[in-house]
């Protein structure tokens, strides 16, 4: 069977950015993860989506 799901990541951060929405994109362009294959479960694609933000 195949699916889609999604799953969140909560991160907290300390920034010098003076606005936490520059934060937000700097971290959507440069962050990696790793989830892999289970037993059971077969990971076919990973990727990251784009968080709209209103600036």
């Amino acid at each position: 069977m195949y699916d889609t799901i999604f799953l969140l990541v909560k991160a907290t951060i300390q920034t010098s950015h003076k606005n936490v929405h520059e934060a937000i994109a700097e971290i959507q362009h440069k962050a990696t993860c790793t989830i892999t294959s289970t037993k059971k479960v077969k990971v076919h694609e990973i990727k990251f989506m784009d968080y709209k933000l209103k600036a």
